[in-house]
């Protein structure tokens, strides 16, 4: 098994051209590791996911730099360990996500980790599930636990509930007893998650109470919520977005089916937690005026959060434990593509930096 380390291995990177251009991923070839440090693991990766690279917030928090590394949510087995490691042993099997100032690339043989970025993978769990939901089920748990406290009875509007993410959250907050409506972009998404069933058997009952399908303009979001909940309106609203303005440009058809901020802002219930995804959200006068007679608060999901602070490490750690723990027991069940050979791994992530994968791409070594 070591005998990888001693060979030049390849690594994927992305290339930052000027400003307003696609960026480009290359393969570059990778010397030797560098010594093991008294707290890193030296791990196999058998998988890595592909997400977004948000390299605006790399550049606000000074972490831009030409070449960035690809490919950090992994899962694989530990060659070696440093003399400070108390967590893990060589043998054993692990997923995590490196963090957010890693100089290594997870589209890689091996990598050097930290041990606080990493936990047990539970031997039922296969590699490219492992992978492909751990950042993901940060982000469900980031919202609905410490964003907002789902809880039995509660009531949860996930926004495009089909994808990788919306799947994760659908099933974490079905899991703590809550109602959940959600939205589907299209025909596909509908049916995807009227078929959706909790992991118990005999049940029968859909995760989803109600399927709003937006996909033809025509049905009002705010109206269905407040008519499935009798008027008293949703407890926690998850979105995957918003229209700042009325007027604004939709050129890309998925821009005309998200949710006016005035529609989740009427949907939303006394003392309701409306958690957006929408970096640059804007209030005026009534919109606060509106909050503020409901008693309900707007809190931002930046699933980063976690790395760019150690001092919440070890509910980061639960976090990612009580992930492996219900990808075990199959209360979650991710939305994952069909896993990708590393010889694709640039032309998926072309398309994940595009946003245009509607599953988890996860590539398997």
């Amino acid at each position: 098994m070591l005998a990888v380390c001693e060979v030049t291995m390849k690594a994927l990177y992305c290339q930052q051209n000027s400003s307003g251009e696609e960026m480009t991923f290359i393969f570059q070839e990778r010397e030797n590791l560098p010594p093991t440090g008294d707290n890193d693991v030296k791990v196999q990766v058998r998988a890595c996911a592909l997400s977004w690279i948000d390299t605006k917030l790399l550049s606000e928090v000074k972490l831009e730099k030409e070449l960035l590394p690809v490919g950090r949510e992994i899962s694989g087995v530990v060659l070696e360990v440093g003399r400070k490691v108390s967590f893990f042993q060589p043998d054993d099997e692990v997923a995590g996500i490196l963090p957010l100032d890693s100089e290594e690339s997870g589209l890689c043989e091996v990598v050097l980790v930290h041990e606080h970025y990493l936990v047990h993978k539970p031997e039922k769990v296969c590699w490219v599930e492992a992978a492909g939901t751990v950042r993901d089920g940060v982000r469900a748990y980031t919202a609905l636990h410490y964003l907002s406290q789902v809880s039995p009875g509660k009531t949860v509007l996930v926004m495009d509930g089909a994808s990788p993410f919306g799947t994760i959250a659908i099933q974490l907050a079905q899991h703590r007893g809550a109602k959940v409506i959600s939205t589907a972009y299209s025909l596909e998404d509908k049916q995807y998650l009227e078929r959706l069933r909790p992991a118990v058997e005999g049940m029968r009952q859909p995760l989803v109470t109600r399927v709003i399908d937006v996909s033809n303009g025509k049905i009002d979001v705010a109206e269905s919520c407040l008519e499935e909940t009798g008027g008293l309106g949703v407890d926690i609203v998850v979105d995957a977005g918003v229209k700042l303005y009325s007027a604004e440009d939709e050129s890309t058809s998925k821009s005309q089916l998200l949710p006016h901020k005035h529609d989740i802002i009427t949907l939303l219930g006394v003392g309701g937690n409306w958690i957006t995804t929408e970096r640059n959200l804007q209030l005026d006068p009534p919109d606060s005026h509106s909050l503020f007679l409901k008693g309900a608060t707007v809190s931002f999901l930046n699933e980063e959060i976690w790395n760019l602070s150690n001092i919440e490490q070890g509910k980061y750690l639960c976090i990612l434990e009580d992930i492996m723990e219900k990808l075990s027991s199959s209360v979650f069940r991710p939305q994952l593509d069909e896993p990708i050979p590393l010889y694709e791994a640039k032309v998926s992530m072309e398309i994940v930096q595009k946003n245009q994968a509607r599953k988890r791409q996860v590539i398997q070594f």
